[in-house]
């Protein structure tokens, strides 16, 4: 028996609290058949997440000058071998320090720089797609009302061009009137945002996971077909008032909590292998695109671990787990290795947090 099925590969989580991936990434490690001794780290004193884990720790928020320290002095203490990022705010800061991590000895399983700062800005993201030949919706960068009127693409969508995860501050126009007022109420609270082409029905909505080693190989991809008019994963919908029978009765938003049909998908999947491929992403890569007459429309890229990785490990597609068990533990993964398909259905789940008490990672320091 090989010494990491006999021994806990001791691994840290930060972002464990449920706001946002780390949460996914944990409830992956636990799915897999290799054993994981997982440290925990969160901001919040009531976190779920940490009293999921074997060794918590409160930490302090992503632009902290302690945050970093914090999380070394916790992996130092717990001989962490892997660190995962669980926020987007947090991969931000160890992409910028990627050097200190690795030269703990700790493996880090995040895209080259360029990538993240690209697919983290969403104007930005357009415009490298579209140079490289891959097919987008009508875009433009508003900075003024008069930016927004010019765009003539109805209906639309309306986006900050950096943030709003799980679509926050994200809605729909569909006439030149609901376009002005949507526009001033955008920038009254950003500098500027992005406005694309509303396309595609909803029931042409995919999020596509993309997995390369961290050589930039390819070793397999998997698509999510969603269910985005239920409550759960629905952050807006409208009747369709545009004229454009095409867009279907209803148009919808996603809330970014993804359910539906997960498999291959190799008519969405293919295509967004060849966008990882052209971008040169490492690691994990998370494609939002629609299929419009045969046809990828991708109008968003998460450089990171998905909203859906738990989903993933369900059916044996489980990132966090085939990048240890590659990089750290030094197993060949077969390409395109086996995993299943079917339909995964998400609800809430309650947590008893009997002990808040956490220890302050800080105090490591």
């Amino acid at each position: 028996m090989s010494v990491h099925h006999r021994m806990k590969v001791p691994v840290m989580v930060t972002g464990v609290g449920g706001g946002g991936h780390g949460e996914q990434i944990l409830k992956a490690l636990r799915m897999a058949s290799t054993g994981y001794e997982i440290v925990g780290g969160d901001m919040s004193p009531v976190s779920s997440g940490l009293a999921a884990v074997d060794h918590p720790y409160l930490l302090p928020p992503a632009g902290d000058p302690d945050y970093l320290p914090a999380v070394l002095a916790a992996c130092r203490k717990h001989e962490v071998r892997a660190l995962f990022h669980g926020s987007e705010a947090e991969l931000k800061v160890m992409s910028a320090r990627r050097d200190e991590i690795r030269a703990a000895g700790i493996f880090l399983p995040i895209n080259e720089s360029e990538v993240i700062a690209t697919c983290m800005d969403k104007l930005r993201t357009m415009e490298q797609l579209e140079a490289l030949g891959f097919r987008v919706p009508a875009y433009r960068r508003i900075r003024c009302i008069e930016d927004a009127l010019a765009f003539d693409e109805l209906p639309a969508v309306l986006k900050p061009s950096v943030g709003g995860g799980g679509s926050a501050h994200t809605t729909i126009v569909q006439t030149e009137g609901e376009l002005a007022c949507a526009a001033r109420q955008m920038l009254a609270l950003f500098p500027e945002f992005i406005i694309q082409a509303y396309v595609g029905t909803v029931d042409q909505e995919y999020t596509v996971g993309v997995l390369s080693d961290m050589d930039g190989e390819l070793l397999n991809s998997i698509a999510v077909k969603r269910f985005i008019m239920s409550s759960l994963s629905n952050s807006l919908k409208a009747p369709n008032r545009s004229g454009k029978s095409s867009l279907g009765p209803m148009l919808a938003i996603s809330s970014g909590v993804s359910q539906g049909e997960i498999g291959p998908y190799p008519e969405v999947s293919r295509p967004c292998e060849a966008l990882a491929r052209a971008l040169a992403a490492r690691g994990p890569l998370n494609v939002q695109c629609r299929l419009v007459d045969e046809q990828v429309h991708v109008f968003e890229i998460n450089p990171r671990f998905s909203g859906t990785t738990s989903l993933r490990a369900m059916v044996g597609f489980n990132e966090p787990d085939i990048l240890v068990r590659k990089h750290v533990l030094g197993e060949t993964i077969p390409f395109r290795f086996p995993y299943r398909s079917g339909v995964i259905m998400r609800g809430l789940a309650e947590t008893l947090v009997a002990d808040h008490r956490f220890p302050d990672a800080r105090g490591l320091l």
